[in-house]
């Protein structure tokens, strides 16, 4: 399917070629015949690239018809079994990896070139060869539909995300479960007791299991058509798109696992009625290591000890680094064990008393200086029991903004995130 139509294509844009030799060929305008001969270029180009991807697709087949039937692979190795009965398997072309679709995406973004009907038939083609799984889970790009980022720009997204940026999101734990379905998350306990030859050890239910169930969230981040259109070639179109959508993204998670208000949105840390766990410090006692031993630690429970802490970084600046004994000698590195690296824009983290520090801006959780009374200054958390249900078919609209006069581009996802269990997280507070 995807060698025909790659060929079908070939044979169009050669024609069309030739269409423009000839028309250049009677043309006495010297403009017109640069303008015609830029035109070829860009279709000489294309036909390259046409010819590259067959040529990997007759490797492909080439290697396929050496592969004895009812072989499989096994640790990457094709292992034949000539007595096994054959299965039919598919072919893991995906549309959405070809370079018409991905030249396609970009004409549609940056021009608002509809999507080609015929490759709008072959991406619905190939989802119907899917199972019911994969099928639901591949994003479509129909008439009434936005076209679905390709897969090289997806997975660049994908791989930005798990590299840079996103302090926060890179350690909770990512899910992909259907929205609206309960999902169990208590623990199923029970105690063993001492018996003798006349008691028995009473029976033990597993009692009710708390739950939590996510929704389908819409999040959108918008991107000036200015902006796009000035990035002319496919791959600083894809680099600089991939790059804006993941630090937008992930700025909106990091915001989410803390603050979410959970109407409409992820359901965050300080707004989850579930955790109840509260510190409260003043200015001297977070400025004291004692105090942190002797009010904090001293209350956390065994099984919560492995958590980790998240601060802005204007506390740890004028609180946590300012520790010192009554000679004004600084103990913080000794006393604490605090070490920050605020000066790594990618991984801007530290250690406090051997646990991993997460630094944030202000805006997502407040300094101790500019905060008020009772106002949260830093959380203390276990990561692995935040979990965020994302989807990451993003897709992709265009609109006219009338009050702007500008064509705004903006990509969707749907994603929800919640505690899984709230007991391993503790509030600071300034006093």
């Amino acid at each position: 399917m995807r060698k025909s139509f790659l060929e079908k294509r070939q044979q169009r844009l050669m024609a069309k070629r030739d269409e423009m030799k000839k028309t250049a060929l009677a043309s006495e305008s010297v403009d017109e015949v640069r303008s015609i001969n830029a035109k070829i270029e860009e279709i000489n180009e294309e036909l390259d690239e046409i010819a590259e991807e067959l040529a990997v697709i007759a490797e492909d087949e080439k290697r396929a018809a050496a592969v004895p039937a009812g072989s499989q692979p096994v640790n990457g190795a094709i292992v034949a079994s000539y007595n096994a009965q054959v299965v039919q398997t598919r072919s893991d072309d995906n549309p959405l990896g070809s370079m018409e679709y991905r030249k396609a995406f970009r004409d549609y973004i940056q021009r608002g070139v509809a999507i080609p009907e015929e490759m709008r038939s072959q991406l619905n083609d190939y989802r119907a060869t899917l199972p019911a799984d994969m099928r639901d889970a591949m994003p479509i790009s129909t008439a009434d539909t936005a076209p679905a980022i390709p897969l090289t720009v997806m997975n660049e997204v994908i791989n930005t995300v798990r590299k840079r940026y996103g302090n926060l999101y890179r350690k909770v734990r990512k899910l992909s479960v259907a929205g609206g379905v309960d999902i169990p998350v208590g623990a199923l306990e029970a105690d063993f007791s001492w018996i003798s030859e006349s008691t028995a050890a009473p029976r033990q239910g597993i009692g009710t299991l708390d739950t939590i169930s996510f929704r389908y969230n819409v999040a959108e981040i918008r991107i000036a058509q200015t902006f796009l259109s000035a990035l002319l070639t496919l791959d600083a179109f894809e680099a600089k798109i991939t790059e804006v959508i993941a630090v937008g993204y992930l700025k909106l998670m990091d915001k989410g696992i803390v603050a979410g208000t959970g109407n409409g949105q992820m359901l965050g840390i300080l707004n989850d009625a579930r955790v109840t766990n509260v510190v409260t410090m003043t200015a001297a006692q977070i400025n004291n290591w004692t105090a942190w031993r002797k009010n904090f630690f001293a209350r956390l429970p065994l099984g919560y000890r492995n958590g980790e802490f998240i601060f802005p970084v204007g506390t740890v600046d004028a609180y946590l680094e300012t520790m010192a004994d009554a000679n004004n000698n600084p103990i913080y590195r000794q006393a604490t064990g605090l070490e920050v690296n605020s000066g790594d824009a990618l991984n801007p983290n530290g250690r406090f008393f051997g646990r991993d520090i997460s630094l944030v801006e202000p805006d997502i959780i407040a300094d101790f200086d500019t905060a008020s009374a009772n106002d949260v200054i830093g959380i203390y958390w276990q990561p692995e029991e935040y979990a965020i249900n994302e989807n990451f078919g993003f897709t992709m609209r265009r609109y006219y903004d009338e009050e702007r006069n500008q064509w705004v581009t903006k990509a969707l996802c749907v994603a929800d995130g919640k505690i899984l269990n709230p007991n391993g997280v503790w509030i600071i507070k300034k006093a």
